[in-house]
């Protein structure tokens, strides 16, 4: 957690609205393995880092309330009882979506003003959108003393990306963004919504992202229709999800769905297990066993479930040419965003000369390499 992001939207908070706020950090998050399979009831594998979005809240007493993106310069004012979402793309429908959630659940919504400001790179796939909704409803909870759980209010800032922002996503952002624990990363069933943490020793290893610095357009409709491809699935197999499926029963219905939606279903069941094995080789200390699972997920992702693109694939094969990189993989929903990399320490930067060049030659543009450490989940921050 960066002090002079806590720093920067305390003394705008305190210019603008002349009051002390309370302050919040809520952090981003990588996941190490177990991808798309959050809305299959599967198993996810996320952890908290030190890269997160800097809040400052207070009551207001001047009829309305303000929010503030200071990384886009861009205030609004709002009545608290006249929300809507605005138009497809808009940081408001996240602060308005949780406020609405907030309202859907009886609660009285006094005024109130928020500043905040990120250093979560953009379009990283690090889930800065869970981390804003966290750090707002964090935020209200404390000023009106709502006294939800921190298991309610994940379930508020999902359904205010559900119903405000149009992206039907699972709970794994939302929850490790709450839920991290320092040098921890937390194996988490997504149908139980209980999570088993996993203190990491990387021994002589460490994780490096690199941002391929693209965001295909494609992402949120083909999340969309993914997640239908495999509801509809379930309901073909009558279970109440993938998670509860084998590959043998995915093969009694191969004739009723396209070849396509099989290998989609096939990579659900497959990362799944993948996921849970991830978890014995963390136990076990095997790295190297921890790497090929790593690597495996990536190969589902490109050729099965199809969300990854070139410039992914690209940094995922320079990473097995490297030699020091045990492990590889793209990481969220999908088409730009980040890959991430279990590699030896000591071996950044010669990663960096490696890929560097060479992507630039190829996509014509840089891509940006940073390492991240595990951090805990969204809290006040005394000063």
């Amino acid at each position: 957690m960066s002090a002079r992001l806590i720093n920067d939207v305390k003394d705008i908070f305190i210019q603008e609205f002349n009051t002390e706020p309370i302050l919040i950090f809520s952090p981003g998050r990588i996941n190490i393995i177990g991808e798309h399979t959050d809305y299959n009831d599967g198993f996810v594998f996320p952890a908290a880092v030190d890269k997160g979005i800097a809040a400052a809240i207070q009551k207001s007493d001047s009829g309305v309330s303000t929010a503030y993106a200071l990384d886009m310069d861009s205030k609004v004012e709002f009545k608290i009882g006249d929300l809507k979402p605005l138009k497809e793309g808009s940081w408001e429908n996240y602060v308005f979506g949780v406020i609405a959630e907030i309202l859907n659940r009886n609660k009285v919504v006094g005024n109130f003003n928020i500043v905040f400001k990120g250093d979560i790179p953009g379009g990283a796939g690090m889930s800065s959108s869970a981390a804003l909704e966290n750090s707002v409803v964090f935020g209200l909870n404390e000023l009106f003393n709502f006294g939800f759980t921190k298991e309610e209010m994940i379930f508020i800032s999902q359904k205010a990306e559900h119903n405000y922002v149009g992206v039907n996503c699972g709970i794994m952002d939302q929850y490790a963004s709450m839920f991290g624990i320092k040098d921890h990363a937390l194996l988490l069933d997504c149908r139980t919504i209980k999570a088993k943490p996993f203190k990491i020793d990387f021994e002589n290893h460490e994780l490096l992202l690199i941002n391929t610095n693209v965001k295909h357009s494609l992402s949120d409709s083909a999340y969309n229709d993914r997640r239908s491809a495999c509801e509809n699935i379930a309901k073909l197999l009558h279970v109440k999800a993938l998670r509860d499926a084998t590959e043998d029963d995915l093969e009694t219905i191969k004739d009723e769905v396209t070849p396509e939606n099989y290998q989609k279903a096939l990579y659900v069941i497959q990362e799944n297990n993948r996921a849970r094995n991830a978890s014995k080789a963390m136990e076990e200390g095997d790295l190297e066993k921890l790497g090929r699972l790593i690597y495996g997920s990536h190969e589902g992702l490109s050729k099965q479930y199809k969300v990854s693109c070139d410039e992914l694939d690209f940094l995922v094969e320079k990473a097995k040419e490297s030699g020091y990189v045990i492990g590889a993989r793209m990481m969220g929903g999908g088409f730009g965003g980040c890959t991430i990399n279990l590699i030896e320490k000591g071996k950044a930067d010669d990663f960096e000369t490696l890929v560097s060049g060479p992507y630039r030659e190829t996509f014509g543009k840089d891509c940006s390499v940073y390492s991240v450490a595990l951090s805990d989940g969204t809290h006040l921050v005394k000063q």
